[in-house]
């Protein structure tokens, strides 16, 4: 197809909401730069009934078949052609249910359901909705025309241009034409839509189903500060002349960054005063920020091919963050930042079963559980590596110098390289390349001789795996010498070993200073790490250097390095911690070491679990309280259920308390609901999962049907955990199936015999959305399958032969279950 290369679309649909069935017509505009005597286009799911070929004033018809297999449509020409060709395709499709293509999205308005249709085309969906040449490097323009009933709302990328009157109760809308784009950008809806507009910045408008719109004015806010955020820093106006925001109920994922027409799931845009927690409002600006940034990152420029996908997710991923921490410098963005996205890409990075950020995709790569921490969050990590190489000022101009030379075009990574080394005037193709194209990451183990450290890399992974793997590796090591004073250093190892000087005064020290870099450290100098734990103690060490120490370790236990007790020996450092970052590093490993281990390993993580957050609740409270941090109100929540888990009566108590609130029509605080009903489902006496399904068939907010579906994975009675699942199966609508079954993932009362129920109910759990079924495997396979391995191995081996579901995601979760199945054996052997 590389020949032939679209120029312009022209769109013509006619949707039926009662039959959910459209009609369509495509014009395609394309050129070829040789003789063809065929064009080869992509369709799925579609019933072709004509397709002529303009010639002069009149057409001619076309022959064409179509392959389902290949999604790929034939079109022959009755002459060899070359230059500028113009098809016309009659077609017919179906509005489906699938969250893919042009599908049906429902809602309940007074007790009674109904729908609206929109578009998700990423990554390559946009052939269920029309013909099309449906690859990223095809970019053209597109007109966009729909017949739509008198009474609904339509929407697409650009704002309406001309309407006209058809009589019968319909009407044409004709939409202005799109900029030079990809066709996965493309998005058209029609439904009940309300509209606001934001009233600062007339191009941002929200759009939602009835009765939902006084919920988005949050959102608006959030969208109108982005984009004067992006437009500034990257120097480029927004080029389009509206940027809607339209909350989606059923939708598979976060939301899609539709170029001026983004579509999100309800609770990533709607904001409900009494009930969206302050973690909740964070996350809706992150993901409202991170849609706008690929307005410039992925739409304006756009990738010319999905290998390099990176390029989108990696820089809409940090500039989601920057953007929040712009507007909210008190909320501690980029330690959350490493607490959640770059240890959750470490983690994932440390499986032999990783991938390279730029993946050889060709036709298709997934975003899925394999691919989506290493092409959001590891992508995301190494950019704030090279940011802190570089400087802030470099990566700046040298973004501003890449948009502004491939806008409306398509890129490749070495295209940013260049316009970061031309900017920062270092070698960043040489660097990059490493971390890019390569899988894994390194561990630099670090030994003293006098005055020298002595610096090793090598390729981290859990479990065993050779690797010839050489990173550049930006080292920066903060020095303690012996007076108490610090001081910084830094070396760019580039080869496998390396040394640095570091004087004789030096009485500590540490490397990765400020975890900026994307690499683990291990000391072979046991006194050295005896010393950083005394300045863990004092808190002399920064708050980013004190989680990196403990997550380091924690990875070193996963593997087999050193020992669960080593690890927790180690923690008696952080008995007087009070930082969000390495408390909320800590609770997190502490549970995760819970879940795997048995007997005295499993009671002594819970021992150091119930201390710590004893002596955290002590001090902060158990209610929030006025004008406290925003990362206070989110330790708070995430340690309230593990608290009750190790078995804190009075935590159990405040929790049970709080619920009875609830149960009686009592506000509980947004930022402990969610805990308060985990909490109350894990000591439930037989009436909270009444309560539970009361409360979320009256839920009118997404964020709070969230919290009951968290709540409903959280049983400890085997009773209330059967009757959970079967009511998840028959009631929960299937965009939100996942959600609780996840929860139950990491519930050590379901956690036994979660295996057999995943294999009883098999078929079910298949006919869901191909990602959330993905993460269903992801979460019950590692754990779930502790003292089965060889059971579960067997299984999932016959599993992919028979049917090739799922492949490299059960290669992921059966790597994750032999290095649990290792951790529990260690900690038993010692």
């Amino acid at each position: 197809m590389s020949n032939i290369e679209p120029i312009h679309y022209t769109i013509r649909l006619e949707p039926d909401m009662e039959r959910f069935l459209f009609t369509g017509q495509t014009e395609i505009l394309l050129h070829a730069g040789r003789p063809v005597t065929e064009i080869p286009l992509h369709a799925k799911e579609l019933a072709f009934w004509e397709c002529r070929l303009k010639v002069g004033e009149g057409s001619a018809e076309c022959p064409f078949s179509f392959e389902p297999l290949k999604e790929e449509l034939t079109v022959r020409l009755p002459v060899e052609m070359k230059g500028e060709i113009h098809l016309t395709l009659d077609f017919m499709g179906r509005i489906n249910d699938k969250m893919a293509g042009f599908y049906r999205s429902r809602y309940a308005l007074e007790g009674e359901e109904r729908s609206i249709a929109v578009t998700q085309f990423q990554e390559s969906d946009a052939r269920r909705a029309f013909p099309c040449l449906d690859q990223p490097r095809h970019k053209a323009t597109f007109d966009v025309e729909m017949i739509v009933d008198k009474g609904m709302v339509a929407l697409s990328n650009m704002p309406v241009a001309e309407e006209e009157e058809l009589g019968g109760g319909k009407r044409r809308l004709r939409f202005a034409t799109t900029p030079k784009m990809s066709t996965y950008l493309l998005f058209f809806g029609v439904g009940d839509f309300e509209i606001i507009r934001d009233k600062s910045d007339a191009r941002v408008r929200a759009a939602t189903t009835p009765g939902m719109s006084e919920f988005a004015g949050l959102g608006l806010d959030l969208g109108r500060k982005s984009l004067l955020f992006c437009e500034e820093y990257f120097g480029i106006g927004y080029p389009l002349p509206k940027l809607d925001l339209i909350a989606v109920s059923d939708f598979a994922f976060g939301a899609m960054e539709n170029w001026g027409a983004v579509t999100f799931r309800e609770n990533l845009l709607l904001h409900f005063a009494d009930i969206t927690s302050k973690a909740g409002e964070q996350r809706i600006f992150e993901v409202i920020a991170h849609e706008i940034a690929h307005q410039w990152f992925g739409n304006l420029v756009t990738p010319s091919d999905w290998e390099y996908l990176w390029l989108n997710e990696s820089f809409a991923t940090l500039f989601g963050n920057r953007v929040v921490s712009h507007y909210h410098p008190d909320w501690e963005v980029w330690a959350q930042f490493l607490n959640a996205d770059t240890n959750r890409a470490l983690d994932r990075d440390a499986m032999k079963t990783t991938v390279p950020i730029e993946m050889p995709g060709g036709e298709k790569v997934a975003i899925n559980e394999v691919t989506a921490p290493i092409i959001y969050d590891k992508g995301a990590s190494i950019l704030r590596q090279i940011e802190s190489y570089l400087g802030q000022d470099a990566v700046q101009e040298g973004l501003r110098r890449y948009l502004q030379k491939h806008a409306y075009d398509c890129a490749a990574s070495h295209h940013l390289w260049e316009a970061l080394e031309e900017a920062a005037e270092k070698p960043v193709t040489q660097m990059m390349k490493g971390w890019i194209e390569q899988a894994g990451h390194p561990v630099v183990e670090v030994r003293r001789e006098q005055d020298r450290l002595l610096l090793n890399q090598r390729r981290f992974t859990y479990m065993d795996e050779a690797s010839e793997s050489v990173w550049m590796i930006p080292v920066n090591v903060r020095l303690f010498d012996d007076k108490g004073g610090t001081r910084e250093v830094t070396t760019l190892l580039d080869k496998e070993k390396g040394e640095l000087d570091i004087g004789n005064d030096v009485v500590a020290y540490k490397v990765n200073a400020g975890q900026t870099g994307f690499y683990r450290v291990k000391y072979d100098d046991k006194d050295n790490l005896e010393q950083l734990g005394r300045l863990v103690s004092e808190k002399t060490l920064a708050l980013e250097d004190r989680w990196g120490i403990q997550n380091d370790l924690f990875a070193f236990v996963k593997s087999g390095s050193i020992s669960v007790p080593e690890y927790l020996e180690f923690l008696i450092h952080y008995r007087d911690e009070d930082a969000f970052l390495p408390l909320a590093g800590m609770a997190g490993s502490l549970f995760q070491t819970y879940l795997v281990m048995e007997g005295d390993r499993k009671e002594k993580a819970a021992a150091l679990g119930r201390d710590l957050i004893r002596r955290l609740l002590e001090r902060i409270g158990y209610e929030p309280g006025p004008g406290e941090s925003h990362t206070t109100s989110m330790l708070r929540d995430q340690v309230l259920l593990p608290a009750v888990v190790y078995g804190v009566e009075e935590v159990a108590d405040f929790a049970m308390s709080r619920f009875d609130d609830l149960m009686h029509g009592e506000p509980v605080h947004p930022d402990i609901m969610k805990s308060v009903m985990q909490a109350a489902a894990w000591t439930d006496r037989g009436e909270a999962f009444g309560w539970f399904k009361q409360r979320l068939a009256k839920a009118e907010s997404e964020h709070e049907r969230m919290n009951v579906l968290a709540a409903l994975g959280s049983f400890q009675d085997k009773a209330s955990i059967d009757h959970a699942r079967e009511f998840i199966l028959s009631e929960v609508p299937n965009r939100n199936k996942f959600v609780p079954i996840c929860h139950m993932a990491l519930n050590p009362k379901a956690l036994p015999d979660m295996w057999e129920w995943y294999l009883a109910h098999l078929g079910a759990l298949e006919q869901l959305h191909p990602i959330h079924y993905e993460r269903i495997i992801a979460g019950v396979v590692p754990l779930g399958g502790l003292g089965r391995q060889k059971e579960v191995e067997e299984f999932l081996a016959d599993y992919v032969r028979e049917k090739g579901t799922a492949e490299d995601t059960i290669h992921l979760a059966l790597e994750k279950l032999a290095i649990y199945t290792r951790m529990r054996g260690s900690a038993q052997e010692s």
